[in-house]
C-alpha cells in the first residue's frame, strides 16, 4: 500500500481542557474504498502525546482501524510575516518584500493604463482617416484629441519608467539584505506531524473517523466578574485558558475539568510508621508543656502556592461546560471564554478584623444559584462607581453561601490597642494572664449623609485544647458586651456610627493555668 502524499485535513472539534494538559478530539468524514487502505491526515501538533492516540470509526460505520500512528518530520517553516521576537533584518527583507511586491502591482496597472491609451490613439487615427476619405473634416477636434492622448502617453511612459527603476533598485537591495540573512541567520525547519492510519472498509463509501490524543502546553482556571447594584448581585463565572499547542482551536466545544489524570500514575509512597512506648520521665509527669498556635478556619482544598495557583475543586472532580464553541489561538497568552451568569439576592454589611486589618471592607454575602460549584478563583469586583479592584472567591458548593469582600471603605479608621497582664494567685500558683484589647472606631463621611451605619467589628479569643488551660472571656468588664462568641473563639460587635461618630470597644479575657503547665 501507499500513502497519498497530499493529507486529509483533521481538525479539532472539541477539546477538555484539565488542570496542566488538554484532551483533543477530532473528527472527519473519510471517502473510503473497499479493502484496506492507508491514509494521511494531518497536519496536527507535534506535541500530541503518542501513547494516548486512539482512533476509531463508530459501531455502524463499514470500517474499522487497523493501525494508527503520529508521524514527525522536519519541514521547513512556512513564510510568515516577522513577530517582535525577529531580527531587525529580517524585518527589513519583509519591507522590500512587501514593497516590491506593491511595485509590480503598480507596473501592471501603467502598463495596462498605456496599452488602453496606445489602443485609443489607434481608434482615433482610424477614425480620421475613415472620415478625410469621406470628406468630413474635423481639424479642431481631432487636433485636441490626439494631443490629449500623447500628453497622457507621455505622462504614463515617464511613470512607468520611475516604476521600473524603483523595482530594479528594490530588487537590487532585497538580494544583498537576502544574502545578508543567510549568512547571519539561520532559518530553523519546524517539527510537524501527521496521521497515518491503515483501514479496513467492507464497501466503499463515506466514514465518520473519531481521534482522541492529550496534548501538554494547554492549561486553564476559573475567574469571575461580580456586579452588585443594591441589594443585587450578578456573578458571571468565565474560564482563562492559556495553550501553546502549536495550533490553534478555531470554533471548538470547549469542556473544562478538575480531574488531575498525572496522579493517578503515581501510587501513594508508603513508610515505615513505628509506634513504641515509654514510661515517662518524672518531669514529664510534673509539667504540661503546651503553645500557642494559629489556626486557619474554614479553609477548604489545598493551601495557597506562590505563582499560579491549581484549581481548588473541593476534594471533587468538577466539569464545567461552555455553552457555545470558542477559539482559543495557539499565543500562549490568556483568552476567556464565559460559562455562566446567575442573579442573586444579596446582604451587605460593614466588617472589620483590626488584627488582621485596619480597613472596613463591605462585605456581600449571596447563595450560590449557579447550579454548580463556584472553583476558587479571582474575582472582578464592579459596583456602582464602577470597576472597584480585584478580590478573590473561595470554593463555593452548590447552594451554599458565598461572600465577597468589595474593597475598603474610605469614611472609616480603626485603631487597636493590646495591653497583656501577667499574675498569679491562690495557693495553687495558677498562672493568669489577663488581656485587654481597645478597639477605637472613627467614621468622617461627606456632606450630605446622615444615616446611620452598622459597622460588625470581629476580634477573637483563644480556644484550649486541654483542661489544665481555661481561658475565660470576662463579659463584665468587656464594653459593650459582645454580640456573640463563636466556637473558634472570634467575639463579634454590631456597631452603629452616625457620620462623624465615634466609638471604643473593649474586650477583656483572661487565660489561666495550673502550676504544671509550661509555655504559657
Amino acid at each position: 500500500m501507499s500513502t497519498p502524499s497530499h493529507p486529509i485535513a483533521l481538525p479539532v472539534t472539541a477539546v477538555t481542557c484539565l488542570e496542566d494538559r488538554a484532551h483533543i478530539e477530532r473528527t472527519a468524514v473519510l471517502e473510503l474504498s473497499a479493502g484496506v487502505q492507508r491514509l494521511r491526515l494531518g497536519p496536527l501538533t507535534a506535541l500530541a502525546v503518542d501513547r494516548t492516540l486512539h482512533a476509531e470509526f463508530p459501531t455502524d460505520q463499514p470500517a474499522r482501524v487497523l493501525d494508527a500512528r503520529i508521524v514527525r518530520a522536519w519541514t521547513p517553516r512556512a513564510p510568515l510575516p516577522p513577530d517582535e521576537g525577529d531580527s531587525a533584518l529580517r524585518h527589513r527583507v519583509h519591507a522590500l518584500e512587501e514593497e516590491q511586491h506593491s511595485g509590480e502591482r503598480h507596473r501592471e496597472r501603467v502598463e495596462a493604463r498605456l496599452a488602453a491609451l496606445s489602443q485609443l490613439t489607434a481608434d482615433l487615427l482610424r477614425e480620421i482617416g475613415e472620415g478625410a476619405g469621406l470628406g468630413e473634416v474635423e481639424r479642431t477636434r481631432w487636433a485636441r484629441e490626439l494631443d490629449r492622448l500623447d500628453a497622457e502617453r507621455e505622462t504614463c511612459a515617464e511613470e512607468l519608467r520611475r516604476v521600473q527603476a524603483r523595482l530594479s533598485a528594490l530588487t537590487d537591495q532585497l538580494g544583498r539584505a537576502e544574502e545578508a540573512l543567510a549568512l547571519a541567520e539561520e532559518d530553523p525547519a519546524e517539527l510537524t506531524a501527521h496521521l497515518e492510519l491503515t483501514v479496513s472498509a467492507t464497501a466503499a463509501g463515506p466514514a465518520l473517523l473519531r481521534v482522541v490524543h492529550l496534548v501538554p502546553c494547554a492549561l486553564w482556571r476559573p475567574a469571575y466578574r461580580a456586579v452588585l447594584d443594591g441589594g443585587v448581585l450578578t456573578l458571571e463565572s468565565e474560564a482563562v485558558v492559556w495553550q501553546r499547542t502549536g495550533e490553534d482551536w478555531a470554533d471548538v466545544r470547549l469542556t473544562f475539568s478538575t480531574a488531575r489524570s498525572a496522579l493517578a500514575t503515581d501510587p501513594p509512597r508508603l513508610g515505615e510508621d513505628r509506634l513504641t512506648l515509654r514510661e515517662r520521665s518524672a518531669e514529664e509527669r510534673r509539667t504540661v508543656d503546651v503553645e500557642l498556635r494559629e489556626e486557619e478556619i474554614g479553609s477548604i482544598g489545598p493551601s495557597t502556592a506562590a505563582g499560579l495557583p491549581g484549581v481548588d475543586d473541593g476534594g471533587e472532580v468538577r466539569v464545567l461546560q461552555a455553552p457555545a464553541p470558542a477559539s482559543v489561538p495557539r499565543d500562549g497568552r490568556a483568552h476567556r471564554v464565559p460559562l455562566t451568569s446567575f442573579t442573586a439576592p444579596a446582604s451587605t454589611e460593614h466588617a472589620c478584623s483590626p488584627e488582621l486589618s485596619p480597613l472596613v471592607t463591605p462585605v456581600a454575602r449571596f447563595r450560590n444559584g449557579s447550579g454548580h460549584a463556584l472553583l476558587a478563583g479571582p474575582v472582578d469586583l464592579v459596583r456602582g462607581s464602577g470597576f472597584t479592584g480585584r478580590g478573590e472567591l473561595g470554593f463555593t458548593a452548590p447552594g451554599a453561601l458565598g461572600e465577597l469582600a468589595f474593597g475598603s471603605s474610605d469614611d472609616y479608621r480603626v485603631v487597636r490597642e493590646a495591653q497583656e497582664v501577667r499574675g498569679s494567685t491562690g495557693l495553687t500558683q495558677r498562672t493568669v494572664v489577663t488581656r485587654t484589647v481597645r478597639l477605637h472606631l472613627s467614621r468622617f463621611s461627606g456632606p450630605g449623609k446622615q444615616s446611620e451605619q452598622v459597622v460588625v467589628v470581629r476580634e477573637r479569643v483563644p480556644v484550649s485544647e486541654v483542661s489544665a488551660v481555661e481561658v475565660r472571656l470576662r463579659k463584665e468588664d468587656c464594653s459593650p458586651a459582645p454580640d456573640g462568641l463563636d466556637a473558634d473563639g472570634v467575639v463579634h460587635w454590631a456597631v452603629p456610627l452616625p457620620p462623624g461618630g465615634r466609638r471604643t470597644i473593649t474586650l477583656v479575657y483572661e487565660l489561666s493555668a495550673n502550676a504544671k503547665v509550661t509555655g504559657v
